[in-house]
């Protein structure tokens, strides 16, 4: 958080992902003196986290209905698929790693 704020002019919302150790009263006394603002998503909202949206993918392309006999054919895979990104996969990833993000305010979540 002190690196966040030390790079950060003005009043700064983070966005966080609901993990348990992100609220921890540490973790909510070292923001509020450093003057962040912490928002977490619900519960459950994986679309809301672009990283989430390229792992479903990964799994789909590379996973799903597929056996692989040990960990390095497993790995592979991954690394196959993550590796096709800019090629193969580009244009159907276009649509699901948008660079345009909802915008939101904390009342919204009280009514989700």
């Amino acid at each position: 958080l002190g690196r966040i704020a030390a790079h950060t002019t003005g009043p700064t919302t983070l966005v966080l992902d609901n993990a348990r150790y992100q609220r921890c009263a540490a973790v909510q006394a070292e923001a509020k003196r450093l003057g962040l603002v912490l928002l977490f998503l619900p519960s459950y909202s994986p679309n809301w986290n672009v990283i989430e949206r390229l792992w479903r993918f990964t799994k789909k392309k590379a996973l799903w209905g597929k056996y692989y006999p040990d960990f390095a054919t497993f790995r592979a895979a991954i690394d196959e698929c993550l590796d096709r990104i800019p090629t193969d996969h580009r244009e159907a990833l276009a649509s699901l790693m948008t660079l345009k993000f909802r915008t939101f305010d904390s009342d919204s979540f009280l009514t989700a």
